[in-house]
C-alpha cells in the first residue's frame, strides 16, 4: 500500500457534483493498493497516519499526531500511486492491485479507519471521476510505502 498524506486545513470530495466526504483540519490521505495488501498491512498504514507527529505544538514543533489534535481524517483512493514513469511516456499501472481486489481493500481501510478513535473520517469513492479539493497546511506532505520503499 502506498500513500500520501497531506496535512490540511480543509479538504473535500465532489463526484457528479455532488460533495460525498469533506473534513476540517487534519489529514488528507491518497491510498493506493497492492493486490498483496493484509490486514497486517492496512494496520500497519493507519497506525503510522494517525499517529505520525506532523501538527505543530504550542512552541510551533511539529509534535503532534491527528489524535492529539482531534484532526479529521479524509481518505481517498488513488490508484495512479502505482504508476510506474521509467519506460516510455505512458504510465503503467501493472503493479498495483486489479480494481476489483483494490475495492475490497480500499473498502476493509475504510472501514478499519472508522473504526479508529479519530473525530471524523470521511472517504472518497472508489473507480469515481472524482474533484478533490484541499489546502494543503503548510504544506506538508509525506510519503507512505507499506513495503519500505521509501
Amino acid at each position: 500500500m502506498r500513500a500520501v498524506l497531506q496535512r490540511i486545513t480543509e479538504a473535500n470530495v465532489v463526484v457528479e457534483g455532488e460533495m460525498i466526504g469533506a473534513a476540517g483540519k487534519g489529514i488528507m490521505v491518497l491510498v493506493g493498493m497492492l493486490g498483496t495488501d493484509t490486514d497486517k498491512t492496512m494496520d500497519y498504514m493507519l497506525d503510522k497516519i494517525i499517529n505520525l507527529r506532523i501538527f505543530e505544538d504550542e512552541n510551533g514543533k511539529m509534535n503532534l499526531s491527528l489524535l492529539d489534535i482531534a484532526g479529521e481524517l479524509l481518505i481517498v483512493p488513488n490508484f495512479t500511486l502505482y504508476g510506474d514513469c521509467r519506460k516510455g511516456r505512458r504510465p503503467g499501472y501493472s503493479s498495483g492491485a486489479a480494481p476489483d481486489v483494490a475495492a475490497e481493500l480500499f473498502a476493509k481501510f475504510c472501514e478499519k479507519a472508522k473504526a479508529l478513535p479519530v473525530k471524523k473520517v470521511a472517504t472518497g469513492q472508489f473507480q469515481a471521476d472524482m474533484k478533490v479539493s484541499l489546502v494543503n497546511d503548510g504544506p506538508v506532505t509525506l510519503l507512505l510505502d507499506s513495503e519500505k520503499l521509501f
